[in-house]
């Protein structure tokens, strides 16, 4: 990620969120409720907070003046997703890039997108520990 204007930074998070609710959208298909009801939870959880976010970051383009950055048409996903382990690895590794780029839009932004992106990079850092990540001193750096 390169620095630009605040814009350029919540733009790269929408285009992050995209990915977010298509591949949470994936994994909740290869969760099962029955077997895994807390992964299906945390993966529910994540899909509603994801989507929720995405909308808040069109709305808050929108309200700028900017045009959103559209969804691609699809997105990568690891060919095997048949094992509650793999679908917790993946999701780590989706809040693992969010963090990530939540980092950049901290450092990219102010006032209320910085408080507004520091809340997401906070919960994408406490949503990596229900994954099976690890705590860290400065998470998405």
């Amino acid at each position: 990620m390169t620095a630009g204007t605040p814009a350029d930074a919540l733009q790269t998070a929408l285009a992050a969120e995209h990915a977010a609710v298509f591949v949470y959208g994936a994994l909740g298909g290869q969760t099962s409720r029955t077997a895994s009801p807390t992964l299906y939870g945390a993966i529910t959880d994540a899909y509603v907070t994801h989507r929720d976010r995405r909308d808040e970051l069109i709305a808050l383009l929108e309200s700028d003046g900017h045009e959103p950055v559209a969804a691609e048409p699809g997105y990568d996903l690891p060919a095997d997703l048949s094992t509650s382990t793999a679908v917790s690895d993946r999701a780590l590794a989706l809040e693992r890039a969010c963090a990530a780029t939540y980092a950049f839009v901290v450092a990219s932004t102010r006032d209320t997108d910085r408080t507004w992106a520091v809340a997401a990079l906070v919960d994408a850092a406490v949503r990596e520990l229900g994954f099976g990540g690890r705590p860290e001193r400065l998470p998405g750096l």
